[in-house]
């Protein structure tokens, strides 16, 4: 395990870095699964002291109220999580979420282009994008919008050139080496390749995202007919 690193982040705020020395690899599922456990270890010895933590690839945003407590303090608190982040790896590792995927031409408008620029049938594609347990790393850009790597480099895509001004709830989508579920309506630029009935973010639920960094994701193909009982919607 990569030791923890705390830097000085604002006047109210503390960075914890698990990424490695520089030449190494990037950021995996052991970076990810250390924030994942820090996340919990330092809510518990913080407290109502905490105001926010925001977890990324292999970082921990700290804020803290600094009304009630001061940088040396929570600086050597956070100093004593390594023990407890370490025994919570060994003990876990992350959970393994599966979430239903149809794959199809009416559900991912860029998996026919994909396959045919990887040089691969659309079946092979859907093979390779559902055979993975995927990482999430971080999540950002919209609330429930988990980025999960990595995708096997036969179908890894760049980027459109123009993002879609409106990409639909549920889509899964892929982007280089990362892919994800858009939660909710927005603009986008990852190439389409299916969609999910499962709502990755529901602000009326606890908790409002079925998965957290440091977990795993697999997707299950599921048909037409079943997609459309689990709740989906094709535009």
């Amino acid at each position: 395990m990569t030791a923890m690193q705390l830097r000085h982040a604002g006047e109210n705020a503390i960075l914890i870095s698990f990424a490695t020395e520089a030449g190494d690899e990037p950021a995996g599922p052991r970076e990810a699964a250390q924030v994942r456990a820090a996340v919990e270890a330092a809510r518990d010895t913080l407290g109502d002291d905490l105001i926010d933590l925001v977890p990324s690839y292999a970082s921990l945003l700290v804020i803290y109220d600094a009304l009630r407590t001061d940088h040396l303090s929570v600086t050597q608190r956070l100093q004593s999580l390594q023990p407890v982040i370490d025994e919570a790896i060994a003990a876990e590792g992350g959970r393994e979420i599966v979430l239903p995927v149809y794959y199809s031409a009416e559900s991912g408008a860029d998996l026919e282009r994909l396959a045919r620029e990887c040089g691969l049938a659309i079946e092979e594609v859907i093979a390779l994008h559902s055979a993975t347990a995927y990482t999430v790393y971080a999540i950002g850009f919209a609330p429930g919008f988990a980025y999960l790597g990595h995708v096997d480099p036969r179908i890894a895509a760049p980027r459109l050139a123009t993002p879609r001004k409106r990409v639909p709830r549920g889509a899964v989508a892929i982007a280089d080496r990362q892919t994800a579920v858009y939660p909710a309506v927005s603009p986008g630029g990852w190439n389409l390749i299916g969609n999910c009935p499962q709502r990755l973010f529901d602000p009326e639920h606890t908790p409002p995202m079925p998965v957290a960094v440091g977990d795993r994701v697999r997707f299950e193909p599921i048909d037409r007919e079943r997609f459309l009982a689990l709740g989906g919607e094709l535009s």
